[in-house]
């Protein structure tokens, strides 16, 4: 399935869309329960901790191709369960984290997905949104196997 890009009117967000092949229910407990989320999202095995509900802590170490790790961590800003998860993401260096919502919507027994986004520079968007496209295409293979 391809990923629909929109430009906004701020050059340095992002927002993608996909349809997935899954119910908003499973495609919410894929990003939501840590064990679900680390299968597909790149994450190290038992990295994965998530608190999802406003306030709500969650962390991860991401691994890339290469073998490199990443920790990440944030919060939950804002939840609407199988329909919206805001999260912060902590940035070395900045006071505010970067901010990146997740909207589901059901569409005739699939869903979907909205990736949004918006970065202090163009080359932040540009690395926010290969890895969200990453994210999406990591999804999209999670729920084709474990359908």
């Amino acid at each position: 399935m391809s990923t629909e890009r929109t430009t906004t009117g701020n050059a340095f967000s992002y927002h993608l869309t996909r349809t997935l092949d899954a119910p908003v229910g499973r495609v919410w407990q894929a990003w939501t329960v840590p064990d679900r989320y680390a299968r597909w999202a790149y994450a190290a095995p038992g990295s994965v901790q998530m608190d999802v509900r406003p306030g709500g802590a969650w962390k991860a170490t991401t691994v890339t191709p290469d073998g490199g790790e990443f920790p990440l961590t944030g919060s939950c800003l804002d939840v609407v369960e199988n329909r919206l998860l805001v999260v912060g993401m902590d940035v070395p260096g900045k006071p505010e984290p970067s901010v990146m919502a997740v909207e589901l919507a059901e569409d005739g027994g699939r869903t979907r997905i909205a990736l949004r986004q918006t970065c202090d520079t163009a080359e932040e968007r540009g690395m926010a949104e290969q890895g969200s496209t990453m994210l999406l295409d990591g999804l999209t293979a999670f729920l084709a196997e474990d359908a």
